[in-house]
């Protein structure tokens, strides 16, 4: 367990967090959410100590040991894979190093044989007998195989590294763990992976993720950092979420009687009550919800982005037709006699494993590479708009203000209308006047969907919008392409987004397409034929 009593975290006169007073369990895992900037990274490096509080105290039970995702991605280059694993047990590691260290020595005396034989049998205690088989069953989870286990971090891929890293936290079976960003660069078969990891482990999980079907399937409860304090709510963040829109439209809606909103707070109960994401928790769950009041739903002062793309004109019948696309990049053929027709409405998640095939895919039909074989046509009443994989090219050195930088895509050239989509996109009174050339990750983000959102196209093609948003951009997003009236075509590894945008999922293997129309993304992962599709294609 993990006790946080009265926790204040200052930087000069700025609070960040003030008199948190919180408890985390065993058997839960908790989703620690919150705007960018409110502290969440900040907050699991109290929890671990990293760094300290202006005042209060972090208390963890004395026999317990804590693990921690590392953040830094070259620690271990000069340790093996299977090593660097192993380091994340401390105790353990210490004692077979200095075992190994004793039997070494060429002058063995008594004393090293007594000492050999105590560490022995605290090395035994711990497991250390299995600790080369468990780390490398956890590493093969995550889709590092056997023949990587022996190489230098240092050699590794940069997503290999943080894989590694992950199984370093999750190996010798800690008390706590504390993950920041567990699922980055990891692909949809290690975070379920992950996903049935964590719903087996018995301690305290503390995770901050932007993924939000990740969050629904591992989490009891979510931690919302807001207001400079910390708000548990039992539950996942679905619950989360609909818990704070139902209080934002009670809180706006002043001329509703009490009781119709206690009937709408009801209602919204029985429903999550009857969807807990674990069923052991079912219960108990059930019974904290049914006390919940309209006090207890706190209003967020979290900020959504407008998310809202209207085309100018309907498209014909005729979107895009593919035919037979093949391209080399380097020495390796990434698409081969590739062959798609869209339809109008089509709404499609290109999956799969190789990221480069869907990236170069969207990049040939966009007319931003040349296929080395194959055409591709599109209708003469389609209008298009891409958001690539990387907007570098859009940023880099451009000294323009974000108002002149969305200008170059606007028919309107008014600075008012601009500076007024720009404030639906949350950039507002100065905000606007930055140079593009120093935006975040996020905000370089947020401006190539309000040029999208300027072009008006009736089709949209998108390759992992969603990397660098937070929560609340993802989830407008979202919610703005589910909206939309036209066909999309897009790349992502948020399951969520997958989930309920596409009603079309292609799968790009090395031998052909699966190619499934009119289903869910869960319904397509629980297909039986195309299970068996999928084992024949990756041969």
């Amino acid at each position: 367990m993990i006790n946080v009593s009265n926790v204040s975290l200052r930087y000069g006169s700025r609070k960040l967090f003030e008199d948190v007073n919180i408890k985390f369990t065993p058997g839960n895992c908790y989703g620690l959410i919150g705007a960018n900037g409110a502290g969440k990274s900040t907050f699991l490096k109290i929890l671990s100590g990293e760094i300290e509080s202006t005042s209060g105290e972090v208390s963890i039970n004395p026999n317990e040991r804590m693990a921690v995702l590392k953040q830094n991605h070259y620690e271990y280059d000069e340790f093996s894979v299977l090593k660097t694993v192993i380091m994340g047990h401390t105790r353990l590691y210490a004692i077979m190093e200095e075992k190994d260290a004793i039997y070494m020595k060429a002058d063995f005396t008594d004393e090293d044989g007594m000492r050999a034989a105590e560490l022995e049998g605290d090395f035994a205690e711990l497991n250390g007998w299995e600790a080369e088989a468990d780390a490398a069953e956890l590493l093969i989870g995550l889709g590092i195989m056997r023949d990587k286990h022996d190489l230098l971090m240092k050699d590794m891929e940069g997503n290999e590294k943080v894989r590694v890293l992950l199984a370093q936290a999750l190996f010798g079976n800690p008390s706590i763990l504390l993950l920041d960003e567990p699922t980055n660069h990891l692909n949809l078969e290690s975070i379920k992976w992950l996903e049935n990891f964590l719903a087996k482990f018995e301690g305290t999980v503390i995770v901050v993720s932007h993924d939000r079907h990740f969050l629904n399937q591992v989490c009891t409860h979510i931690a919302d950092i807001d207001f400079g304090k910390i708000q548990m709510y039992v539950g996942n963040y679905d619950f989360w979420y609909e818990s704070s829109q139902l209080a934002q439209r009670l809180l706006s809606d002043k001329n509703k009687k009490v009781e119709e909103k206690r009937k709408e707070l009801e209602e919204f109960i029985r429903r999550f009550s009857a969807n807990a994401s674990k069923s052991k928790q079912a219960t108990s769950r059930k019974k904290l919800l049914e006390k919940l009041t309209l006090e207890d739903l706190a209003v967020s002062s979290r900020k959504y982005p407008y998310c809202h793309f209207k085309p100018e004109r309907e498209a014909g019948k005729q979107l895009l037709a593919v035919e037979g696309i093949s391209k080399t990049v380097g020495d390796e053929q990434v698409l081969n006699n590739l062959t798609i027709t869209v339809n109008k409405g089509d709404k499609i998640a290109f999956v799969g494993p190789y990221g480069q095939a869907k990236s170069t895919l969207f990049q040939i039909v966009t007319g931003e590479l040349e296929a080395d074989a194959g055409t591709y046509t599109w209708g003469v009443t389609t209008s298009q708009a891409y958001f690539p994989k990387d907007n570098s090219s859009y940023f880099d050195g451009c000294e323009l203000t974000l108002v002149d930088w969305l200008r170059q895509y606007s028919k309107e050239q008014d600075e008012g209308f601009i500076r007024g989509f720009l404030g639906r996109m949350l950039f507002s009174g100065e905000e606007a006047l930055k140079k593009a050339s120093v935006l975040s990750g996020g905000e370089k983000v947020r401006c190539m969907l309000s040029r999208m959102m300027l072009q008006a196209a009736n089709v949209l093609i998108f390759d992992e919008p969603t990397n660098h948003l937070d929560l609340e951009s993802i989830t407008a997003l979202n919610n703005g392409l589910i909206d939309f009236d036209g066909t999309i075509l897009f790349v992502s590894h948020d399951h969520q987004f997958i989930q309920t945008i596409a009603n079309r999922i292609i799968e790009i293997t090395p031998n052909g397409i699966i190619d499934k129309m009119m289903t869910t993304y869960d319904e397509y992962l629980d297909n039986e034929d195309v299970k068996r599709q999928r084992e024949l294609l990756y041969r």
